[in-house]
């Protein structure tokens, strides 16, 4: 499910944004893009977002500046020395590689930082309590706009889960016609059968008459058909992320649509059978954008 959100914060010399974007996805991912000095909330960040959502691909961006002028960044040296440490390596294995600059080594990440005085760990906690404040903000946003988007699927799976149900109905209102011209085949068949030398045991006659009536019997295809469009209604019903479960309803459908086209033996029934993989493929389509 698709969403978008952004809010913004000041505190003391410091302000701040949020963005936080979701896509569709099957599982649940989250991917984090934090400034340097502030990794420390990404586990936070990962947890609040798992916690709100069970399905989506989701991207979280913190930007932030300081209005402290100069000496409000320095420079990570752990973090130099451990790139720099590998930089041997690396012109080893690629000789032809340019070695790095001085400002391609300060654009890395976590490589700048942003200064904080010693002993202000007061500070720095506040400032990280109103960060994830805004956070939630961010999150409640997301959630709305996603829940906004849920209602009109809603709408539109209902609008697909009612064609299903009435393409169900017309099917079943066929299958006494398919019975008949069934009938009609295998007596033809089985007069033309007894005039064959030698001639059919009654007892094999009989197996093959049966055979031929299961193979074309298609309610059972029906019977499973109108309890998946109960199963659905009954998804539709609930809170809480049911998209996966949606998806698996999804393929029972289109299987119990592929054995009604492949026993049709009527022009009518296999046009029923195609139209329901038409809406069927349109639901699965839809149903990607549900949690």
């Amino acid at each position: 499910m698709t969403g978008f959100s952004r809010c913004e914060g000041e505190h003391d010399n410091a302000s701040w944004a949020w963005e936080i974007k979701s896509v569709n996805g099957k599982g649940l991912d989250v991917r984090t893009r934090l400034p340097g000095g502030f990794e420390r909330l990404e586990p936070v960040v990962r947890d609040a977002v798992q916690k709100r959502f069970k399905r989506g691909n989701f991207s979280v961006n913190l930007t932030l500046t300081t209005r402290t002028g100069d000496g409000g960044y320095r420079i990570n040296w752990t973090v130099l020395n451990s790139i720099l440490a590998a930089v041997p390596d690396i012109q080893a294995k690629c000789p032809d590689v340019a070695p790095p600059s001085v400002d391609g080594l300060l654009g890395l990440r976590g490589v700048i930082e942003m200064a904080e005085e010693d002993g202000n760990d007061e500070a720095s906690g506040a400032l990280d309590a109103v960060l994830l404040s805004t956070m939630t903000d961010a999150l409640d946003s997301l959630a709305e706009s996603r829940l906004a988007e849920g209602e009109r699927l809603h709408g539109f799976l209902s609008e697909q889960i009612a064609t299903v149900t009435a393409l169900h109905a017309r099917a079943a209102s066929e299958t006494e016609k398919q019975t008949d011209i069934l009938r009609t085949r295998i007596s033809q068949g089985v007069a033309e059968l007894l005039t064959h030398s030698p001639p059919l045991s009654e007892d094999r006659l009989a197996q093959e008459v049966a055979v031929l009536f299961t193979k074309a019997d298609i309610s059972e295809e029906l019977d499973r058909l109108s309890a998946h469009c109960h199963a659905a209604w009954d998804l539709l019903s609930q809170d809480g992320g049911i998209g996966r479960k949606f998806d698996f309803l999804c393929q029972e459908f289109n299987r119990e649509a592929n054995t009604l086209c492949s026993k049709s033996i009527m022009p009518e029934l296999t046009t029923i059978g195609l139209e329901l993989k038409v809406v069927i493929d349109q639901m699965r389509e839809q149903v990607q954008n549900v949690e």
